[in-house]
């Protein structure tokens, strides 16, 4: 029988108690969001007894980060999750000032692991929990990865979010992103992946530096994930402190997809293709999970650090959301994303246009919404003068309005969100140097109360941000300078 702590049992009352304040319309529909309170980073992304678990670092005593504990949620179809109680609190003296993010999968005895950051202080290390699927249990010798565990010149201070995942050789690996201590010469602060193995899951041994920063790449890697996809190796993880290059990257926190060849005997990952997760404002710590029919989906924080603490929402009684689930895979080199396909089991009222000609501001009947799944794709009209611009105009009234523009001249796709309602002067707007694909240039736009999530070319870049214009705002309207050929079709969502 596993033992609650008092900590524990309090957070559990506190969702209990404060959950039935937050009505359904003042939620997203389909996006994860929190029990109560405040969430970020998730964490534990698996499919355990027949069911989709999700963890995710929660404050369930207010909107702002703090007392990093675990929520806990599951679901059927990714889509509609059931709260579950909180599954850890910081109360051991190894994690006493959080619970920091971590990972979760199946043992073969029928338990599922959890391997987590316990912090202490300014000392980070790594620690594992067994439950079966509510109720879970801390390792009586934890901390099982320490100061101890790394490479010399590696800082302790910054040694987090382990990633485990099963070998079919039956062994266990682990990913956690760390940096190289600032007395160290030419790599000073830089971030490094570094890997685990385990013969159980539970003892583990340093393997290598798998991948480190050079530079490029801002400085510390958090939330690392690696894994094989398409005969390739794939490592996600989230610099901190990024640079731009050009329309690829932007400054501050962002995501960072690396793709190459993982060398088993020299334990080393060599990258050869690397670009963006996300392009757009709203989106962070990705992590990913292999589903029973063996696709390779993601999720990740739909949340921007640096806007994170001003974005209007202090008046709820919750903060943060998850992305939709995204399926993965690998394309001509690139990482590739599309809405789980569960998606498609919750529409209705499909409205269709096709070989629409205009120039100018344009409506259609019956193409508004704000829960919405709606496919465009524009194209120059035959024989004509190349279109310079179009738009879409969504989230919509006489006051309120985000708007996705596409300036062909120059090849941009521009999200911005300034007219969204904020009061705010942060964050409203991204760029995305896009390509058209046979003549065409394909979007679809998800909308959900508090989000929009465009995917591009079918997946081939994605952008993301939240919203938080009223939802009574679900005005559609259609803008091009020059003539533009276009094709529309939406589906109501829920």
């Amino acid at each position: 029988m596993v033992v609650i702590s008092e900590k524990l049992l309090l957070a559990r009352n506190y969702e209990g108690e404060n959950k039935k304040f937050i009505g359904e319309e003042s939620r997203p529909k389909f996006h994860f969001s929190p029990c109560v309170g405040w969430t970020n980073d998730p964490n534990g992304f698996s499919y355990y007894n027949g069911e989709y678990h999700l963890f995710y670092q929660s404050n369930p005593y207010d909107t702002v980060w703090d007392s990093m504990h675990w929520g806990h949620a599951s679901s059927k179809n990714l889509l509609q999750w059931d709260y579950l109680p909180a599954a850890m609190a910081p109360d051991e003296p190894y994690d006493s000032d959080g619970c920091f993010s971590g990972s979760a999968l199946s043992l073969p005895g029928g338990k599922h692991l959890l391997m987590y950051t316990g912090v202490c202080g300014d000392l980070q290390t790594q620690c594992i929990a067994m439950g079966d699927g509510k109720d879970y249990e801390k390792y009586e010798r934890n901390p099982v990865l320490d100061g101890g565990s790394l490479p010399a010149g590696m800082s302790r201070n910054d040694f987090r979010d382990p990633k485990i995942w099963r070998e079919e050789d039956g062994c266990y690996y682990c990913v956690a992103g760390s940096r190289w201590e600032e007395k160290e010469a030419g790599r000073g602060g830089l971030g490094a992946i570094l890997l685990y193995k385990s013969p159980d899951g539970f003892s583990w041994n340093f393997e290598s530096v798998l991948v480190e920063n050079d530079g490029r790449f801002g400085k510390m890697w958090e939330c690392p994930d690696f894994f094989a996809l398409d005969k390739k190796h794939v490592l996600l993880c989230s610099p901190q402190d990024m640079l731009p290059e050009g329309l690829e990257y932007h400054n501050g926190n962002g995501t960072l997809c690396l793709i190459g060849e993982f060398d088993r005997d020299k334990k080393k990952f060599l990258f050869e293709k690397h670009q963006a997760v996300d392009y757009g404002i709203d989106f962070y710590a990705p992590q990913t999970m292999i589903a029973p029919d063996g696709r390779r989906i993601m999720i990740a924080w739909m949340q921007n650090w640096d806007t994170c603490d001003r974005s209007g929402c202090k008046d709820k009684k919750w903060f943060g959301q998850m992305t939709l689930p995204r399926e993965l895979s690998i394309r001509n080199g690139r990482l590739y994303q599309q809405p789980v396909s569960e998606l498609m089991d919750f529409y209705s009222n499909c409205v269709e246009y096709r070989d629409i000609v205009f120039s100018g501001e344009r409506e259609l009947a019956g193409i508004e919404g704000r829960m919405i799944d709606m496919e465009l794709s524009v194209r120059v009209k035959d024989n004509a003068e190349p279109f310079k611009e179009f738009a879409v105009r969504f989230a919509q009234d006489n006051r309120y309005r985000t708007v996705l523009s596409y300036r062909r001249y120059d090849s941009v796709l521009n999200l911005d969100r300034k007219f969204s309602g904020s009061r705010r002067a942060f964050l409203h707007q991204r760029d995305c140097l896009v390509t058209e694909k046979d003549g065409k240039l394909k979007l679809r736009i998800i909308l959900d109360r508090f989000s929009v999530e465009v995917f591009i070319n079918d997946g081939e870049q994605v952008m993301t941000a939240t919203i938080m214009t009223d939802s009574a705002a679900k005005g559609i309207s259609f803008f091009a300078e020059g003539e533009v050929v276009m094709d529309v079709t939406k589906y109501d969502l829920f």
